[in-house]
């Protein structure tokens, strides 16, 4: 009898760890996609910003804000999940040098716990400053494989 208690007590605790599982799985899922989200397409915008004219002019990077934040939002638009809501903050945006802040922020599904209702509010920021590299080698006029993206999360 002594050995049957010890598999209820088996049994319990394996659907009280499924259970934890199930609740946790989802934030931290979501985490996860966000933040290579964000990463990637601050990376993209950036890279689609960039003034040439005023690079071929000055040897020097600049991007254009306007631009950054339309394709932000629009690559954001067509790579995120469309079930969630998201709040967009745009905090440093720098012309000259490029450098970008950008937090997001959303939630997860509700969950009824103890009879209250739980979400959890997911929050990923991201620094993101171009840098120039060897400027040596150029094709038309831009530089090839030059430009590189240092991250501070």
């Amino acid at each position: 009898m002594k050995e049957s208690y010890w598999g209820y007590w088996l049994i319990l605790l394996s659907i009280f760890i499924v259970v934890v599982m199930l609740l946790t799985q989802e934030a931290t899922t979501t985490n996860t996609e966000d933040y290579y989200q964000l990463k990637e397409v601050a990376n993209s915008a950036v890279y689609d910003s960039i003034d040439y004219s005023y690079f071929r002019q000055t040897n020097q990077l600049r991007i254009i804000k306007e631009l950054f934040v339309e394709n932000f939002v629009r690559r954001f638009a067509q790579t995120v999940n469309m079930t969630r809501t998201y709040d967009i903050s745009f905090y440093d945006i720098y012309e000259l040098p490029p450098k970008v802040s950008i937090k997001i922020e959303t939630e997860t599904n509700n969950y009824m716990i103890a009879n209250t209702q739980k979400d959890l509010k997911v929050t990923n920021s991201i620094d993101l400053i171009v840098e120039v590299g060897d400027l040596t080698s150029k094709v038309n006029g831009t530089p090839e494989n030059s430009f590189k993206c240092k991250y501070n999360t």
